[in-house]
């Protein structure tokens, strides 16, 4: 039997206290897998950016300790960061340079050889190469965000941290964002994700953790989420109203429209047989006809929305 691979970001008890005060991050601790696509979500103001940051090296804990594949972040900053590859929120480049020339300096900021092979490929990737002689001013926000990630790219990092990566982006440029990501995540390389946009963490994550004033409340696969919190909900259109539920379908969790003419039953697929088929057959037997049925099932917002209150 093959030995479990060890986490390529492991954070234990993790805590940030900022000098007025404030608690930002409390006692965190998470493990986080080669080559996964993990996506952070929780509302403004819940630690994610603070997270990222300190494991990034950009602030420093309080408390808790932080590895990068076994590196330190502190004790052991250059090995541990040279790992790591940051696309943060803002879009920090220089107007007047190339997009070459930054990408070499980039590259360069880490101690690596030059390799213009190396920086082709990756501008090709990121549909840039037609446009390294271009200075940063010349480009739209959405190629000035590829420009970063190539940047965050250029020292061949394994792990990659992308802050709100499409911020600001149109919903095209969006999905040709989740393919480089997807082919990045193809490639060997772990991706942890901030995002606003629900859809983005529903198509794009492996697993998703939740994090709440500073406290990480969840942390678990995808599917499985969406299988645990996911909940569906069959709504029947009937041939003629109904003034009021017959006591033989009072035990299905079901709701009657005012003018009498929808019947909703929600459940959810955790496991257990859904009665759907004995709803149905019951229906029949009170002589409530069904013109018409559909099926609706929550999406992540839906779920996100349940467990912290408002939209992320």
């Amino acid at each position: 039997m093959k030995a479990a691979m060890p986490p390529v970001i492991s954070v234990s008890h993790l805590s940030k206290t900022y000098a007025g005060g404030r608690a930002a991050l409390k006692d965190v601790s998470l493990e986080i897998n080669k080559g996964e696509i993990f996506a952070l979500l929780g509302p403004n103001g819940a630690g994610k950016t603070t997270l990222i940051s300190i494991i990034c090296g950009i602030v420093t804990p309080t408390r808790g300790k932080i590895t990068a594949r076994g590196h330190d972040i502190i004790h052991d900053y250059r090995a541990a960061r040279s790992l790591i590859g940051l696309v943060p929120q803002e879009l920090t480049v220089d107007s007047f340079e190339t997009v070459w020339s930054m990408v070499r300096l980039s590259r360069g900021l880490f101690g690596k050889k030059p390799d213009d092979a190396y920086l082709e490929r990756l501008l090709r990737d990121l549909s840039l190469w037609e446009r390294k002689d271009s200075q940063a001013r010349t480009l739209s926000g959405g190629m000035k965000r590829r420009v970063m990630i190539a940047k965050a790219l250029s020292h061949e990092p394994q792990i990659l941290f992308l802050d709100e990566p499409t911020a600001g982006v149109d919903v095209e440029l969006r999905r040709g964002m989740w393919d480089i990501m997807r082919r990045l995540r193809d490639a060997g390389t772990t991706i942890i994700l901030t995002t606003h946009y629900l859809e983005e963490a529903e198509e794009m994550a492996d697993r998703i953790g939740v994090i709440r004033h500073g406290e990480l409340i969840l942390v678990e696969e995808k599917k499985r989420l969406m299988q645990k919190l996911g909940k569906k909900k069959l709504t029947l259109t009937l041939t003629a109203p109904l003034a009021a539920l017959p006591s033989s379908l009072q035990g299905y969790t079901l709701s009657l429209t005012e003018d009498g003419r929808e019947l909703t039953y929600s459940y959810s697929e955790n496991g257990a047989a859904v009665p759907i088929a004995g709803l149905l057959e019951s229906l029949a037997a009170a002589g409530i006809g069904i013109s018409d049925l559909r099926t609706e099932q929550s999406s992540l917002e839906d779920i996100f929305v349940s467990l912290i209150g408002t939209p992320a």
